[in-house]
């Protein structure tokens, strides 16, 4: 990433930051600025989440590491991770009408890993998102063995987790992701 491209994506983050402290109450832009600093790849992470639509911002620190978490805080699922199935073996499996690709793969290319359902109904507690998508979520191996995949949105005011086949996939159903950015001991 050349220098302007990233001081100006440093710029949006940082907008984007001061406009939603409520996401990260008691964090200092300094700070994050100074960990993404000894980290350019996550800068390269962050710009794919900011071009594919995923509006990323700090949503807290990760409580086992001490590292900045930001997460896709878009209102809807990122316009340009929607449209995919689950996993490459959900891909795989169709035979016809494949979609683009698939959740798992993208979030692996970008650098970026799905959320939890832990992590997507935590985001939801500091805004309403997915009120018109949904968005894809990791799958535990047990569901998935069997076929399924889980995804999440926001209707009636609440939160929910749903299932489907891994291999369906829709326009207004994509993925947010997480980057959870070490600072350097």
């Amino acid at each position: 990433m050349r220098l302007e491209q990233a001081e100006e994506l440093l710029q949006t983050l940082r907008t984007r930051f001061d406009r939603n402290m409520q996401r990260h109450a008691g964090l200092d832009w300094s700070a994050v600025e100074k960990i993404l600093a000894d980290y350019p790849a996550a800068l390269d992470a962050l710009a794919q989440m900011e071009a594919t639509g995923g509006e990323p911002d700090v949503i807290g620190i990760d409580e086992a590491s001490g590292g900045i978490v930001f997460c896709d805080c878009s209102p809807e699922s990122p316009t340009g991770r929607r449209g995919i199935c689950y996993d490459r073996a959900a891909w795989e499996a169709r035979k016809e009408n494949k979609p683009r690709g698939s959740a798992e793969e993208v979030a692996a290319g970008m650098g970026i890993a799905l959320l939890t359902e832990q992590q997507y109904r935590h985001l939801q507690t500091l805004g309403e998102f997915d009120r018109k998508t949904s968005s894809w979520i990791a799958t535990p191996p047990d569901v998935r063995k069997l076929g399924g995949a889980l995804f999440c949105d926001r209707r009636y005011g609440r939160v929910f987790t749903y299932h489907n086949g891994a291999e369906s996939y829709y326009a207004a159903r994509g993925f947010r992701g997480l980057l959870t950015v070490q600072a350097r001991r």
